[in-house]
């Protein structure tokens, strides 16, 4: 599958980016280069290749333990909210440069 012009522009507008016509040229060949790629892995031959469950197997994680307890150390304690004290609601909106009694005013951001 080849991306072209067309598809650039409508992701393009989709996200609400302007790009140029040289910027264009360049996001539709650097996403064929990318698919290119992606189509030389798909035609390798990978039945030899053992499945891998984490990617970080290969990198220091104690093997010896099961499940759950080889990745305990990307784990923390839940900290749930309303535990910890919050800014009051005048303080929060004591810096707001235009806040209305309650809330914080935002200039529009999409204007189409």
């Amino acid at each position: 599958m080849k991306v072209t012009e067309k598809d650039v522009a409508y992701v393009a507008d989709l996200s609400n980016l302007e790009l140029t016509e040289e910027e264009r040229a360049h996001m539709v060949r650097d996403l064929n280069s990318i698919l290119g790629y992606i189509d030389m892995l798909n035609r390798l031959d990978t039945e030899s290749v053992d499945p891998m469950a984490q990617v970080s197997d290969r990198y220091g994680v104690d093997t010896s333990k099961a499940g759950g307890e080889r990745f305990a150390y990307a784990s923390r304690d839940d900290i749930l909210f309303g535990l910890r004290p919050s800014l009051k609601r005048e303080e929060a909106l004591a810096n707001s440069p235009d806040p209305d009694e309650t809330f914080f005013r935002v200039p529009k951001v999409i204007e189409r």
